[in-house]
This record gives structure tokens, sequence and C-alpha cells, in this order.
């Protein structure tokens, strides 16, 4: 039997895949967060938690932006329709009108222009669309939750647009055996009943639906006590975090994170759990990635990453001798890492001084 129409997988029955639930719910919470992106392989679960996402908002908008969008169809236009009719200068909505109180969700954000990425973040923190073109001056709310995911092998995100989404979840590939016998199993009883399959979660579904909602209006009452700004301030300077902006989204993820809990402030606690999801993508580059339960790093590819990357000279060290460029070239060929690839490091070359040139003395004609 195929799924209907106005059934998705419901939310509460996702396996294997924790920290992008609480991502999305903390962003249904707060949808000044900024949006979640999700980075992944093909098969993880990304659009169908966006989807079954909406069904747990006050509206259920799920609004999907297609990758040949104009900005035109995102923030709206002049209709021309009325303008030819009755000469009228009428405003007609976008996608973000459509997507208001829902979910945009935006597949291979990564393959967005830049314009559309930087008017879909700026929305999504102010709320506001506001619209100057055509001889349109117009502004409507667009409260969105945005969600963007991505497969790193098709292309990298600028910097500049990955810091500005609030929260970032890496998705591994399917752990191991019982869990992805648990995610095929879940799904193949949705496939085969869909609608027996969402009974059986109303309940649950329906609790989420409530606790959101409580939260959304218990979210201004939250309050953030001195130590927390201490321990968010530490954590964002040890991460290496450049500005502010790491601050500001973990501060509001603890707090989303408190409101769902239906707490009067946040906790060291409410810190803990969302610090990750605020720091993941903003780390720097010299900073190690914290460890996982598993005792290894975050990233599966930090260890080669640490191997391959080229160790930096710090402005006042002196440059390497050739005894121990020698000695970094008799590991390489055991085996050691010396943070050149397994390539000996480079020689320095003194300056040599040169004969003094004779001074050039033209000939007479």
């Amino acid at each position: 039997m195929s799924a209907p129409t106005d059934l998705h997988f419901p939310f509460s029955a996702i396996e294997g895949q924790a920290a992008l639930q609480q991502a999305l719910l903390l962003l249904a919470v707060d949808p000044q967060l900024g949006g979640v992106l999700v980075e992944g392989p093909r098969g993880t679960a990304k659009s169908t938690s966006a989807r079954a996402l909406a069904e747990l908002l006050p509206s259920g908008h799920f609004v999907n932006l297609p990758l040949g969008t104009t900005e035109e169809q995102l923030q709206g236009a002049l209709d021309l329709e009325a303008a030819l009719q009755s000469s009228a200068v009428q405003f007609r909505p976008g996608l973000l009108a459509q997507a208001h109180q829902g979910i945009l969700y935006v597949d291979e954000v990564n393959l967005l222009p830049d314009g559309l990425v930087d008017l879909l973040l700026d929305v999504s923190a102010s709320g506001t669309n506001r619209i100057e073109r055509d001889g349109v001056s117009h502004q409507h709310a667009a409260r969105i939750a945005l969600i963007g995911t991505m497969n790193p092998e098709e292309g990298q995100l600028r910097p500049q647009l990955l810091d500005r989404f609030g929260l970032f979840v890496r998705l591994p590939n399917v752990p191991d055996v019982d869990t992805r016998k648990r995610i095929v199993r879940t799904r193949m009883a949705f496939d085969a009943d869909p609608a027996q399959f969402c009974a059986q979660h109303a309940e649950a579904q329906t609790q989420l639906r409530a606790q959101i909602a409580a939260a959304r209006q218990h979210l201004a009452h939250v309050v953030w006590p001195d130590a927390v700004f201490d321990a968010v301030a530490q954590r964002c300077q040890q991460s290496g975090a450049e500005g502010v902006r790491a601050d500001l989204v973990m501060l509001r993820a603890a707090r989303a994170q408190a409101a769902l809990a239906g707490h009067a402030e946040v906790s060291l606690a409410d810190v803990q759990a969302v610090a990750e999801l605020a720091l993941a993508h903003r780390r720097s580059a010299d900073v190690a990635q914290p460890p996982s339960p598993t005792g290894q790093a975050n990233d599966p590819n930090g260890q080669q990453d640490q191997q391959q990357r080229p160790q930096r000279q710090q402005p006042n060290q002196a440059p390497a001798s050739n005894t121990d460029a020698a000695s970094s070239s008799n590991n390489a060929h055991h085996g050691q890492p010396d943070g050149w690839g397994g390539m000996a490091a480079p020689r320095h070359t003194g300056i040599e001084p040169v004969k003094a040139l004779r001074p050039f003395t033209a000939k007479k004609a």
C-alpha cells in the first residue's frame, strides 16, 4: 500500500538521529536561531526529518525551495496581472510568505547562489521579509524554520555563509547493524500501512506538539544566570570561534533547551547539551575536536587531516636547522608522522653573500 500524500513519517518514530532531532526541536522553539544546516550522505533521513518536523508546528507548512528559484519568487514581487488589468500596485507573495510559521526546506543549499542564501538567513534571523523592488515597498512577517541540507561531496558553503546557520549537524553513516535494522523495520512498517503506523505514534506526536507550543510561550521568560554566560564565553573562547555569534547562538539554543524541559532558567547542563551543535562548524581548525563517546574525535577524518595539514611556523620561531630537517626526513622513512604527510620537512636555505659588482664604465665613442 502506498503512503497517502497527507501522511508523513512521524517525527517521534525517527530512529538513529538523536542529534538531528534535538537541533530541529530547538529551531522549532526559537526560529531566530538562524536555521539548521544538516550535512550528511544520501539516505540519512535529512528530508524525512524536516517534513516530519513540519507536522509539529502550528501551521504545518512545509515549503520546498527549488535550486532554480529567483529572488522575486522567494521574496515576492509586483503582481503584473493586477497592474495590467486595473493599474493597481499589488504585492504577490513569494515562498517566504507561504512558509510563515512553517518550514522552508532548502535541499543542496551549498548549490544555491550566495545572494539567495544571504537573504534566507537574514529573514530567518529577523522574522520579517522586506521588499523594495519594482515600485513595491512592502514587508510581512516571515517567521520560518530554515533547514538546509547538503552533501559535502558536492561542494562546501563559504565560511561566511556557514557561520550564519545557527546550528549544525553532521550525520555519519549508519553506525551499527542494530541501528540499521531498526531504521529499516520502522520504514517498512510505515510503507506497508501508513495510517496504522501514524496512529500508533499519534499520542507521542500530540505530546511533542504540545511541548513545542508550551516552550514557545515560555521561551521569553527563561533567564540566563551569570554562571551560564561564563560557561558559554569560556567554551567559545577555547574553540577559537571568530566573533560572538557562537556565544549568541549557544545562549539561545540553551534557552530553547530549557524551555522544552519547562525550566525557569538555563542550566549548565543545557549549555552542555547544545554546545557542539553551535560550535561544530565554527571551531578553529587549530583547535582539537572534542572526543566522542567512543573516545575518538567527532570528525572521522580528523586524524587524516591532522597528518596532512602543514604545521604553521610561529612568527618568532627560528627556522629549522639542517639537522632537524634530516631527523624529520628519517622519521618519514620510518613511517612516523611529521606533519608533512610523510614527506621530509623543508630545509632552510641561508642567504649567502655574493661578489660585489664592478661599476659599469661606458666606452668612448
